[in-house]
């Protein structure tokens, strides 16, 4: 298993967005992307996640993506209060190595990081040294 800190930088393959800054949240078991304009919306009688990842402050911000409706799950805000989020399935480049990952949408403007890492996505991946950040950057540097 790589080791990653406590912070680190992910690639989202599908949405062409690169270097986005996430938190590494042991105590989160999903992972969660700060999202603008979340809606589910019907294609052909299917249910798909209609929405806009990030914010102005990252290229290639302002395109709508639409992916299949995965599930709609109940999750616990930093707060302690239950929210239903809707999750998708995408995926993820650490590393320079390509992750499935299940991911709910958020808007999270405001908060430090537009990313949380999970345990559903750390787990039997990676070991968490929080004395460390951005070892998957570091690592890529090197090679």
């Amino acid at each position: 298993m790589k080791t990653i800190g406590w912070k680190e930088h992910v690639d989202f393959i599908d949405f062409r967005l690169y270097n986005v800054p996430a938190k590494i949240d042991t105590g989160a078991k999903t992972s969660v992307l700060h999202c603008e304009f979340i809606e589910l919306v019907k294609v052909k009688r299917k249910n798909f996640v209609r929405f806009i990842p990030l914010d102005e402050n990252f290229e290639g911000y302002g395109t709508v993506h639409i992916l299949p409706y995965h599930t709609e799950r109940k999750v616990k805000n930093s707060f302690g209060n239950e929210e239903n989020r809707f999750i998708v399935k995408t995926t993820i480049s650490i590393f320079n190595e390509k992750h499935e990952i299940e991911i709910s949408l958020r808007d999270r403007s405001g908060m430090e990081f537009p990313m949380l890492l999970g345990r559903s996505f750390i787990r039997k991946k990676f070991l968490v040294d929080v004395s460390k950040s951005n070892l998957s950057r570091k690592e890529t540097k090197t090679k």
